[in-house]
């Protein structure tokens, strides 16, 4: 897997560093809150996908008499 959802983790804190930047004034501020947007709003998609990955696996797991939930491949490592 090339991304994972540390990877996802470590770019957020990224982003919230670079907007602490105290230095960061005027156009580079608008130009890095439009990126924390956007980063925010593809971030809350790949979460809601590895929920509904996880839910699935957990109703198979319920219904299909499985004793245990197999955590969905997107979510590991």
């Amino acid at each position: 897997m090339k991304n994972t959802l540390g990877d996802l983790n470590n770019h957020l804190f990224e982003q919230l560093e670079r907007l602490n930047d105290d230095d960061l004034k005027g156009e580079n501020l608008q130009v890095e809150m439009e990126r924390a947007k956007a980063m925010t709003s593809i971030a809350q998609q790949i979460i809601s996908n590895g929920n509904l990955a996880l839910q699935a696996e957990k109703f198979k797991a319920e219904n299909l008499g499985r004793s245990k939930v197999e955590i969905p491949k997107m979510l590991e490592g």
